[in-house]
This record gives structure tokens, C-alpha cells and sequence, in this order.
């Protein structure tokens, strides 16, 4: 069987798997709860194993021929650096940042199917040997967040002090934030600076029309390397919008390779991505800042995950 891509409208939003059957009519219960077994839907790019998940105008459900491999771990979350006020790590693909306010409440055993990172790094730092590490609270304090589809750098605070030093660098703009990510064909560098809308029309979000209105976001993008048909770009967020570089991308006319749910400009045609991507190739680079309480730089790097590596070899032997 082949991949199928279904976008959701007001009119099939719900359940997933009623959405599912709503595009499938010949789609039994049975079957529907066959392919969420086996690992075969994912939404926006992402698996989805969780029958009770719901999709709203916007989102894309996949139906795949193969089964998405299981979903990010504890095993799969680096930590990069930790002490009694902040924690850096990596996020792989396919994991929450922080768990959606509506979900605290779920039973354990749901939470540990698809942990966030935040409740993997509280198990990894309760395993430390160093005891202050350990125990210094248990707080993990939200400073910042990349998609979900993202791969990546990101950091906690461990208390309030430093959690307030660190908002008031991102506020300022302060904190070098550089991404990674491939699209297809060619863009010049430059500045990219528009003004998000929760809802652009179709249930995404994306640019507003009028100059006035929405919140700013501005990116800041350059060519890297030739990869065929293809190019790989690094960004740097002057704003962290949500979906900010892909909706800035989209709409420049060159969606990034493997994102489902942004391929081009509100009203326009979808463009098709050929990239055979297996997965959103957006991945969170570099991370600078000053540390809050020691006032020490700390620049931390991480190159592409194994998957993009691969993708991005294959595709510079496509012309």
C-alpha cells in the first residue's frame, strides 16, 4: 500500500481514527485500529499511537504503507550540559518539549508510550550518581520550545532566577538560536520579517496580509551547501514564532523536505515534496546563551541526526 495524505477540514476534524474513516469511507473500525497498531498513521509527520488523539482543521493524517519506527525514548534524549540551574539537551524527532496542559493528567502508562522531554530528563537526572545534580529540585522550567517534528537543542531552567535570566535573553534576542534544515532548490540569503496569525484560513497558522497586525517574526536565513535538486540553508530565529522558519519557508515558495503540513502559500496549490524525507528536515543546531547565575557563555552544537545525514547523502547524488 502505498503512503496516503489526508488534510483535515472543520468538517472532518475529531478522533483521529473517525477522522481517518470520515476520508475512507470503506475504512472498517477494525482495520482503522490495525493501522494504529501497527504504527502506519501518523499525524503531521509524527506517529501517532494514541486512539484518543484528536485532529483539528489543519493537520494532516498519513496513512502509511510501513510502520514509523517506534516512538523517541529516554535512550534517545542527550543530555549536553547540567547544573543546579539550567539543563541542556537534545530532543530527537518525534518528541514533545513539554507536554500539552490538557495531558498533565493522563495516566503513567500513557505518558511513558510517547514521553515529553521534559519527563524523560526528569528519569535521566534522577539516575545521576552526582547527588547535587540530583537533588536539586524538581523543577524543570520552560524557557523555550522547538515542533515536535524537530530535532535538536534546547534548555530548562531548574529554578525561577534562572528561568527569568534566560526569558529576558530570548526576549532580547540575545541567545544565538540556529537551525538546520534542507528544502528544495534555491534561495539567496536574507531576512525574512512578516506577522503571524493563529489562522491564516485554513486552520494553520501562517502571515498576515496586513503589515499591522499579528506578531512579529523574523528569520534570518543563508545557503549552505548544494544537495542536487535540493539545498541545505541555515536559519537564525531573530523571533521564535511557532513553526516560524517553516511557515517563512512555505511561503517564500519552498517548503522544508518532509514537512506535511506547510507546502507553500495559503490558497496556492501544494507543493509536491519529492525529497523522500523521513521525517521534517529541521534540526535546532546551536544554542547560545549566557548563563544566568554563573554569567558564563556556554555555545553548544549538534550536527544532523543519523537519519538527515543519510537523506542528505542520497540527495547530493541527484541531479
Amino acid at each position: 500500500m502505498t503512503a496516503q495524505h489526508f488534510s483535515i477540514t472543520s468538517e472532518t476534524a475529531g478522533a483521529v481514527l473517525a477522522a481517518l474513516r470520515k476520508h475512507v469511507p470503506d475504512l472498517t473500525w477494525s482495520a482503522a485500529k490495525k493501522h494504529l497498531a501497527g504504527r502506519r498513521i501518523s499525524i503531521n509527520g509524527i506517529l501517532c499511537i494514541d486512539e484518543g488523539r484528536r485532529v483539528v482543521a489543519g493537520d494532516t493524517i498519513e496513512l502509511r504503507g510501513q510502520p514509523l519506527p517506534p516512538p523517541p525514548g529516554d535512550n534517545d534524549v542527550k543530555i549536553l550540559f547540567i547544573d543546579a540551574h539550567v539543563v541542556v539537551a537534545e530532543k530527537p524527532a518525534g518528541m514533545l518539549s513539554l507536554r500539552h496542559p490538557g495531558d498533565v493528567n493522563w495516566k503513567q502508562e500513557k505518558k511513558d508510550r510517547q514521553p515529553s522531554l521534559e519527563e524523560s530528563l526528569h528519569r535521566l537526572i534522577s539516575r545521576r550518581k552526582d547527588p547535587v545534580l540530583r537533588n536539586t529540585g524538581d523543577e524543570l522550567l520552560a524557557v523555550h520550545r522547538i515542533d515536535r517534528e524537530t530535532s535538536g537543542i534546547l534548555v530548562f531552567a531548574r529554578n525561577e532566577g534562572a528561568q527569568a535570566g534566560l526569558i529576558e535573553q530570548f526576549a532580547a534576542h540575545d541567545a544565538l538560536r540556529r537551525y538546520l534544515c534542507v528544502i528544495p532548490g534555491w534561495l539567496p540569503a536574507q531576512t525574512i520579517e512578516s506577522r503571524q496569525i493563529r489562522d491564516r484560513g485554513d486552520g494553520l497558522r501562517g502571515s498576515s496580509p496586513d503589515g499591522s497586525f499579528g506578531k512579529r517574526m523574523v528569520t534570518h536565513i543563508a545557503p549552505l551547501r548544494h544537495l542536487g535538486k535540493y539545498h541545505e540553508m541555515e536559519c537564525r530565529l531573530e523571533t521564535g514564532r511557532t513553526n516560524q522558519i517553516r511557515i517563512h519557508l512555505a511561503e517564500l515558495g519552498h517548503p522544508i523536505c518532509g514537512d506535511v503540513k506547510y507546502r507553500g502559500a495559503v490558497g496556492k496549490t501544494a507543493i509536491r515534496d519529492e525529497s523522500g524525507a523521513p521525517r521534517l528536515a529541521l534540526h535546532a543546531a546551536e544554542l547560545g546563551f549566557v548563563h544566568p547565575v554563573t554569567q558564563e557563555i556556554h555555545d553548544y552544537k549538534s550536527a544532523w541526526p543519523r537519519d538527515i545525514q543519510n537523506m542528505i547523502r542520497r540527495l547530493k547524488g541527484i541531479e
